[in-house]
């Protein structure tokens, strides 16, 4: 038998573009087929059933029809549309930074269901009252996990010996830490090449480090219970957009605009 020509899905909508004048292209991640994309019909006109159900951010149930070259969202229904992170600036931009992350980091099919409820757990928890940073910074930790750089925080990546509670240093191209003689015997490496195709290493304190082990190995209630300091904040978000920059390989638009928001919030 082959694939029924309709089929339904939950899916948390990444991104929309439109498509003519009054369709949209709606980019998807679902628990059972990864990440999709499809076609909602008559999304953009102004009684259209379809529009607010497949607006990035939403969470919705979805029967899609196969096509020929973009499957078609016949309907949809909100699971959850939330609307507290909706509703506040800086909740949706740490939002719109997540689905950012997610579309960066997939390709269309693959089932990675992990993914999904990591997913759907950080928009849950950016809808709360209390939520901080530290639920970015998990995300991105667990995220890099179910895609497979998973960022090596207990061994020296060049020698392979157990990293001692000193200071450490980070090396994105590497995808882990080297323990002071390896970064030293790196730096006097790259002191004999002119040009660099690898972000050299940086310094990791042995708090941060204890955090990011904790968070590597917990569930979100508890790293919510470690209290990070503002310059603890700042060093656990460099390690890891340093390692996530590297991978994609540019600055992502959604964490220049958190990093303008939060200058903002200072300034007033």
């Amino acid at each position: 038998m082959g694939t029924p020509r309709n089929y339904q899905t939950q899916g948390i909508i990444l991104k929309q573009t439109k498509l003519g004048e009054f369709d949209k292209i709606v980019t998807i991640y679902t628990p059972e087929f990864g990440k999709l994309r499809a076609v909602a019909k008559g999304a953009c006109r102004p009684k259209s059933k379809l529009g607010g159900n497949v607006e990035p951010l939403t969470h919705s149930l979805m029967l899609l029809a196969k096509g020929r070259n973009l499957d078609i969202v016949t309907q949809s229904q909100t699971i959850n549309g939330f609307l507290a992170l909706k509703s506040d600036l800086w909740r949706m931009a740490c939002g719109l930074y997540v689905l950012e992350l997610i579309d960066s980091f997939t390709v269309e099919g693959g089932e990675n269901r992990p993914l999904f409820d990591l997913l759907l757990d950080i928009l849950h928890q950016l809808s709360e009252p209390d939520s901080n940073e530290t639920a970015l910074r998990y995300f991105e930790l667990h995220l890099l996990h179910y895609l497979g750089y998973r960022p090596q925080l207990r061994r020296c990546v060049s020698c392979d010996t157990p990293l001692k509670p000193v200071v450490n240093f980070f090396s994105p191209g590497k995808g882990g830490l080297l323990c002071p003689h390896c970064h030293s015997e790196e730096n006097r490496r790259y002191e004999q090449i002119e040009t660099i195709s690898t972000r050299p290493s940086f310094p990791l304190s042995v708090e941060a480090l204890k955090v990011l082990r904790l968070w590597q190995s917990c569930d979100y209630a508890t790293s919510r219970r470690v209290k990070v300091k503002p310059e603890l904040s700042q060093e656990l978000e460099q390690v890891l957009c340093e390692y996530i920059r590297y991978i994609v390989q540019r600055e992502l638009k959604s964490l220049t605009w958190l990093k303008e928001l939060r200058k903002e919030s200072v300034s007033l």
